[in-house]
């Protein structure tokens, strides 16, 4: 089995070479792309006519404009740069099948038995930066038998290792402090480091076995630590990787934590650290090219019986249905007419899908022919496989409940393909003691029924509405006589009262009214409404209706 060798791809202007690619009005010259961060713009990346200027990333924009007058500044698009990323992914795959993506602007590729495909390792980082080349961006690269080897070798191969203090600092310590520094000779008791000679020095290609003399001169920060523990062991003049090696491990990771022995073990290969590429997404779709153009409502769902079966086989051998699908006719004046379907359930069932389809197919005006067409799952779901078990005449019930189950789904999908599945509501029970609360209105395609109701502590009129005002006297006791929408009405029955209170950790402007009396009234003209008297809140107090039994 051939060693381990990972590859380290690190793209350092990703995000503005992403814009000069896309080429959208942006002129020769320093270009930065901006991002807010702590209630600030700092620059996220960088072209090389901005970094020749002197700009940095991470530094304020407002500071990036004062040393260079001509920078050119677009903000950060995250979601495109993500999106570009992966097609670099898909481009790395012709090196290697195990490409991983390392956010936001690397990749890692496991190059295991893949090297000598391409001449060599030398010879696969000349393909890689001529490929680059072409693209218009620039990439830093680094292969060794780790993953953290390789990372640091593509961010850090040359550079030396510096202190993070400045003269002023320096000059600022203790005089005696300095004095007894001068006199402690050995690098353990506060002395220089000892010098490490690294094999290879800067080079972008650790050989097999020399990780050790590779990451040596690199600085701490190729491990990928934090900023705060780089500076912590900056200040004690552990400024390279070598330095750290041979200390001790106890002390390590009880003054730095753990994580700085398991990256160092990690960069070494003591601990494991493997590449995990990213899933191919699912992709079901199936076209039909016909030899002549056809124009019928017949020919096309015709050409539909054909493309389906196949579609539903792919669909069911990845045990997954399909929620939404898109019918594509290319005409032969190389316009295309679409129609797309959802369904309430994810299915792969040919019998569900094809009803839908042939409902909306006037839909598709054919022109002068359609010579080419497309069915394609859009959203895809898992289904899960239903085994039914048990004595035949369990399982024969079972099959007829279960088929009958489908029913309603095929009928909220028939009348999505009309007015739409989101204008296709179900209630479902809600808990809050409001009445109007009590339930919420959730889309039927994306929701399971509900199966039990709490029962209310008392009847609930089976219309209700916003409460609206009736006029009777201005006291808690049942009016004998009131006015509502226009008509009086005259009381033969109360029940009640049910006193509700209002939700008081929230503000609800329909209950500014304050405490509720609720009553159930039978008038003589035969209506059985729903009264309550509000005691006032915020609000003058007085008699409402809300709603209507029966």
């Amino acid at each position: 089995m051939p060693k381990r060798r990972i590859l380290s791809l690190w793209f350092p202007r990703l995000g503005a070479e992403r814009l000069i690619r896309a080429a959208r009005g942006l002129h020769a010259g320093p270009l930065a792309v901006v991002a807010e961060q702590s209630n600030m713009q700092v620059i996220t990346s960088l072209n090389t006519d901005a970094q020749a200027a002197g700009l940095r990333v991470g530094q304020p924009v407002r500071d990036a404009h004062a040393m260079c007058a001509a920078l050119v500044t677009r903000p950060r698009n995250a979601p495109a740069e993500a999106a570009f990323l992966t097609a670099l992914r898909r481009w790395a795959g012709k090196f290697s099948p195990w490409v991983a993506e390392e956010s936001p602007d690397g990749l890692i590729v496991d190059l295991s038995g893949c090297a000598h495909l391409f001449g060599g390792e030398e010879a696969l980082l000349g393909v890689i930066e001529t490929d680059c080349a072409d693209m218009g961006l620039s990439v830093q690269m680094g292969i060794a038998d780790t993953l953290g080897a390789a990372w640091a070798l593509a961010r850090y191969a040359g550079q030396e290792a510096t202190s993070d203090r400045n003269g002023d600092a320096i000059s600022q310590e203790a005089r005696a402090t300095r004095a007894r520094a001068g006199k402690r000779r050995h690098w353990t008791k506060g002395g220089a480091a000892p010098q490490v000679v690294a094999a290879g020095g800067g080079a972008r290609i650790a050989p097999p076995g020399q990780a050790y003399g590779a990451l040596s001169p690199l600085p701490i920060a190729a491990l990928r630590l934090d900023d705060q523990t780089v500076a912590q062991l900056n200040r004690l003049g552990l400024r390279r990787i070598g330095d750290l090696l041979g200390q001790p491990r106890a002390s390590l990771a009880r003054r730095f934590g753990r994580g700085l022995v398991l990256r160092l073990d990690q960069a070494m290969g003591s601990a494991p650290e493997p590449v995990s590429p990213a899933r191919p997404p699912h992709h079901f779709a199936v076209r039909m090219t016909l030899p002549n153009p056809i124009g019928l409502a017949e020919d096309v769902m015709a050409a539909i019986d054909r493309m389906l079966p196949t579609l539903c086989t792919r669909l069911e051998e990845k045990a997954r249905g399909a929620r939404t699908l898109r019918l594509e006719a290319h005409r032969t004046d190389q316009a295309a007419e679409i129609i797309e379907i959802g369904l309430a359930r994810p299915s792969h069932d040919k019998h569900r899908i094809r009803p839908l389809l042939e409902m909306k197919i006037d839909q598709i005006d054919a022109g002068y022919g359609i010579d080419m067409l497309r069915l394609a799952a859009v959203q895809t779901e898992p289904v899960h496989a239903r085994t039914l078990t048990g004595h035949a005449e369990a399982s024969r019930a079972v099959r007829n409940r279960l088929e009958g189950n489908t029913a309603l789904d095929d009928l909220i999908g028939k009348l999505g393909a009309r007015v739409g599945l989101e204008a296709i509501t179900r209630q479902h029970p809600a808990a809050s003691h409001i009445p109007e609360k009590t339930a919420q209105t959730l889309a039927a395609a994306w929701s399971e029924p509900a199966r039990d109701w709490p029962a209310p502590p008392r009847p609930r009129p089976l219309l209700m509405w916003r409460p609206e005002p009736v006029m009777a006297p201005d006291r808690p006791d049942v009016p004998a006589n009131f006015r509502w929408r226009g008509r009086d009405w005259h009381l033969a029955q109360a029940t009640g009262p049910e006193r509700i209170a209002p939700e008081w950790w929230l503000d609800d402007p329909n209950w500014r009214s304050g405490v509720r009396d609720y009553w159930v009234v039978v008038t003589e003209q035969g209506e059985r409404l729903w009264l309550f008297y509000g005691h006032g809140g915020t609000m003058s107090a007085g008699w409402f209706c809300q709603g209507r039994f029966g």
